[in-house]
């Protein structure tokens, strides 16, 4: 299948996936990540910090990853191609809507979906290891959220009775949104990476003492360890949606909160 690379600004650039049956739908589309070094986890001075958050450099190639967390009718597209290893539901979401994220997936069925879609176009989709989750999210800047110190539900989706910093209460929705819905990306262009979905990374959880610096995923032997999540969801407090906030899960488990969104390494033009 052909693909054809644009340019989004000096630095950047994407491609659209072509997914059959997305009609007036959100395309896939794919962003690319310029390599680079970054400092993950957080300050020790940055507020309602965990202590698995210490700090550490790391180095991340270049890659690209989606705009948007998988959108439903991503989802069904892909869900309807050809099983690799497991079966798919086809509508397995509690809030319904085209151009809302896909959630209770778990994380094999993440792995599912980028398996059929890595045979479906011959480019290897992943999720992305929790270095590039971080790396992309960050997008450069090194306060709690890439918006800055402090988040407000005018720009994120999550449980707006709670504040972080000196931010100020805002709107509970108590559901998902459309992913496009504040019309707000990072420097990277991508958009919804805090709040509305948790979204699976590919690593198994491990403290950074253990976790590789070359931005690839962490895994152990045991199958049946916990893998990451990140980005927070409509349901949870400010302080779980920073950038550097690690969450964790039995593989498969699945909710109204996750979500995910897939990588793919840069393909060449």
């Amino acid at each position: 299948m052909a693909l054809t690379l644009r340019r989004v600004s000096a630095t950047a650039r994407y491609y659209s996936e072509p997914l059959e049956g997305l009609g007036e739908a959100i395309p896939l589309q794919m962003l690319q990540i310029p390599e680079g070094p970054f400092t993950m986890g957080s300050a020790e001075d940055e507020p309602e910090r965990e202590d698995d958050e210490i700090q550490h450099e790391v180095n991340v190639p270049s890659f690209f990853m989606a705009r948007y967390p998988v959108t439903q009718a991503q989802w069904r597209a892909v869900a309807a191609m050809p099983q690799e290893k497991r079966e798919l539901k086809p509508d397995p979401s509690g809030f319904k809507g085209d151009n809302r994220p896909v959630e209770r997936v778990s994380w094999y069925d993440a792995v599912e979906f980028c398996d059929r879609l890595s045979t479906h176009t011959n480019r290897q989709y992943r999720l992305p290891s929790e270095a590039e989750w971080e790396y992309a999210c960050r997008a450069g800047t090194t306060t709690p959220f890439h918006f800055g110190k402090t988040l407000t539900t005018e720009v994120a989706n999550y449980d707006g009775n709670y504040t972080y910093a000196d931010g100020s209460k805002g709107e509970y929705r108590r559901e998902t949104t459309p992913v496009d819905s504040f019309n707000i990306a990072n420097p990277f262009g991508l958009c919804d990476m805090h709040g509305n979905v948790r979204e699976w990374c590919a690593d198994y959880y491990g403290s950074y003492e253990q976790t590789p610096t070359d931005g690839s995923a962490f895994k152990t032997e045991n199958e049946e360890a916990s893998r990451i999540l990140r980005g927070g969801s409509w349901n949870f407090f400010p302080r779980s949606c920073r950038s550097a906030y690690r969450d964790y899960f039995t593989p498969g488990f699945a909710d109204n909160l996750i979500g995910f969104r897939v990588s793919c390494s840069a393909p060449r033009t």
